[in-house]
């Protein structure tokens, strides 16, 4: 009876192992790693300066993990990124820095209008139409950069990327004001379940008369909202204007979000998965460029990881 009892309870542990987002295990190899080969990454100090550059990835995941639970995707993320830097810190737009900052906004919401209208009025695919909206907003910057070079970031956002308060930066608090209210709207809200139902089935949501069309524009308007946030973090952060600013934000943020548990449909993972696997990313970059790779080692990884992650998602999913 007692031998019986233990193997429930050992099968129940195991169920549950298996059940956590890739991204709980992972990081804890990469730390054991860490420990091992590179402590000095471990240090206090180093750790935080880690969170605070996973904090402009950890917000646009947020985003792109609401799009994908809406079985959508957004992948403009780096032509809104570069949009942004270049609206903050090229000098064409007049005004103080609240200007620059709602201007950057009003951009934002209205890349994520335009992706959602072709999305939801002419059907087409979400990969398609934010990866050509991606490749026109950069194409844009990069003829106007011609004219006229990205320059010094505004100053608040400069604090914003740079400061500490009682030796926490601040980017890490606000990544985190950001993902709470969002964790509490999808556990809590009515909009919330609307989503969760039509990541489960479009068709039975529609039947049951939710606004499908009305929640798709809702969450392609907070994903590019959400990318603009992140690009305040890192134009803040790099203190001036780039255009490599947010190069690799959609494929990184598509990445931590299928490790965080969070799949076309599926939002198992909710928001502190994605979340931890942001952390894990850019932990990764840092130890590997510990070790002395370069670019082209984190580019392979990086189509690695996400080949792996989808494989073990699959592969759950059937059992």
């Amino acid at each position: 009876m007692l031998d019986t009892a233990d193997r429930s309870r050992g099968s129940r542990l195991l169920n549950v192992a298996t059940a956590l987002p890739i991204a709980y295990a992972g990081t804890l190899i990469l730390l054991i790693c860490a420990y091992m080969f590179r402590p000095a990454l471990l240090s206090p100090l180093l750790l935080m300066l880690i969170i605070r550059q996973a904090a402009p990835l950890g917000v646009a995941v947020i985003g792109q993990s609401l799009c994908m639970r809406i079985l959508s995707i957004d992948l403009s993320f780096g032509g809104v990124a570069m949009g942004v830097s270049y609206i903050l810190t090229s000098g064409y737009v007049p005004g103080g820095e609240a200007v620059l900052i709602a201007c950057a906004l009003l951009f934002g919401a209205t890349v994520g209008l335009a992706n959602a209208f072709f999305i939801v009025r002419l059907r087409a695919s979400s990969v398609i139409v934010t990866l050509a909206m991606g490749l026109l907003l950069t194409g844009i910057v990069i003829a106007f950069s011609q004219f006229r070079a990205p320059g010094d970031a505004p100053a608040l956002l400069k604090y914003i990327g740079q400061s500490r308060i009682s030796g926490v930066p601040l980017a890490p608090l606000i990544w985190f004001a950001l993902l709470i209210p969002v964790a509490w709207f999808l556990k809590r809200s009515v909009l919330g379940h609307y989503i969760d139902a039509i990541g489960a089935n479009p068709r039975a949501a529609l039947a049951t008369g939710i606004p499908y069309g009305g929640i798709v524009v809702l969450v392609h308007v907070a994903s590019s909202l959400f990318a603009v946030f992140s690009a305040f973090l890192l134009v803040g952060f790099v203190g001036m204007g780039s255009l490599d600013i947010g190069r690799d934000l959609a494929l990184n943020s598509l990445a931590a979000v299928i490790l965080g548990g969070v799949t076309f449909g599926s939002g198992r993972g909710g928001v502190l998965g994605p979340a931890v696997a942001a952390f894990m990313l850019t932990f990764l970059f840092n130890l590997l460029t510990s070790f002395g790779l370069g670019e082209p080692s984190k580019l392979m990884l990086q189509g690695a990881i996400i080949a792996v992650a989808a494989i073990a998602y699959s592969a759950r999913t059937k059992t």
